[in-house]
């Protein structure tokens, strides 16, 4: 493989990782941006959604890669995973909302971002328990479709994960600017206390930003699951901290920020690991964050947080 065709294949594997961590980092951003809190359950709502996704799958009559679709079949059974998933972990997100976050609301301090890891740390051991700590083979039912462009191979997997990437992008971006939640969600981002005076359910508005923010952490999870083919209780962690990286590079609370910010960590993972070393990979990210934080603190498209004063 040459140079130029190697290049183009980290930048393929680049934008896979990268859609899958932006999916991530606009869990973090969505909520940020309208309580300023960093939800670290979120890196567990991920992995739950892998295995919620797993469940799904087999419960579809799926097991290993022993059974491949095809066409109508195909697109049914992934839109049945990606549906239930998306459901059950935003249903997830909700509950954290509302029943462990919600009586902390008011509490002065980081009362509220230390509860968050301590439900992550549930989430984690609760499936820990239940699953065990060995890696659980995750059903894929696609066929190993290959697309061959200037000597680097693109694979049905990667074009499943850009799809619905853009196609959740999208309709997030469509759901905040044009729908009445979504100005809601607005309005109580730059003031809640004057959104609420003006008529806004703040607390419906943030009950949905933790239902779409986990349910993108869940759909992240089924593309995570058909991607590498496994999961495991561990997973969270690792794929967590980047897109967190991403959100904060991005410009944390700003929904294009998290976009942009994930595809850079992951153009930065691929390239790192093939050039640098996989090793050094996690080197070169961090420190391209510590330098955007010093220069620029506020992420390359700018913070978007709530109007305190």
């Amino acid at each position: 493989m040459t140079t130029a065709s190697l290049l183009l294949q980290q930048l393929i594997n680049g934008l896979s990782l990268g859609a899958m961590y932006a999916l991530l980092a606009l869990g973090f951003t969505l909520v940020y941006g309208i309580l300023e809190l960093i939800n670290f359950a979120h890196f567990n709502v991920f992995m739950v959604g892998t295995f919620i996704a797993m469940w799904t799958l087999e419960g579809l009559g799926l097991s290993g890669q022993s059974v491949i679709l095809h066409g109508p079949a195909l697109i049914a059974v992934l839109a049945a995973g990606f549906a239930v998933t998306m459901v059950v972990t935003g249903v997830l997100g909700v509950g954290i909302e509302r029943f462990v976050l919600r009586p902390l609301r008011d509490v002065k301090g980081p009362a509220a971002m230390i509860t968050t890891i301590g439900v992550s740390y549930v989430l984690f051991n609760v499936i820990l328990l239940f699953v065990g700590a060995g890696s659980q083979n995750f059903p894929n039912p696609m066929p190993q479709a290959r697309f061959n462009i200037a000597g680097a191979v693109i694979e049905l997997r990667e074009v499943l994960i850009w799809v619905v990437a853009i196609v959740l992008m999208l309709a997030l971006t469509f759901f905040v600017q044009s729908t009445k939640i979504g100005r809601a969600m607005r309005a109580t981002a730059q003031d809640p206390e004057a959104a609420r005076m003006m008529g806004v359910e703040v607390d419906r508005v943030i009950m949905t930003a933790f239902f779409l923010g986990s349910a993108l952490a869940g759909a992240g999870g089924m593309v995570f699951g058909l991607y590498y083919n496994y999961t495991s209780f561990i997973v969270g962690f690792t794929a967590g901290l980047r897109a967190f990286t991403a959100a904060v590079l991005g410009g944390i609370g700003n929904v294009p920020g998290a976009m942009l910010g994930g595809i850079v960590i992951g153009l930065i993972e691929a390239l790192g690991s093939q050039f640098v070393g996989a090793s050094w990979a996690d080197v070169v990210i961090f420190s391209i964050l510590v330098l955007v934080l010093v220069f620029r603190p506020a992420g390359l498209l700018g913070r978007v947080a709530p109007n305190k004063s």
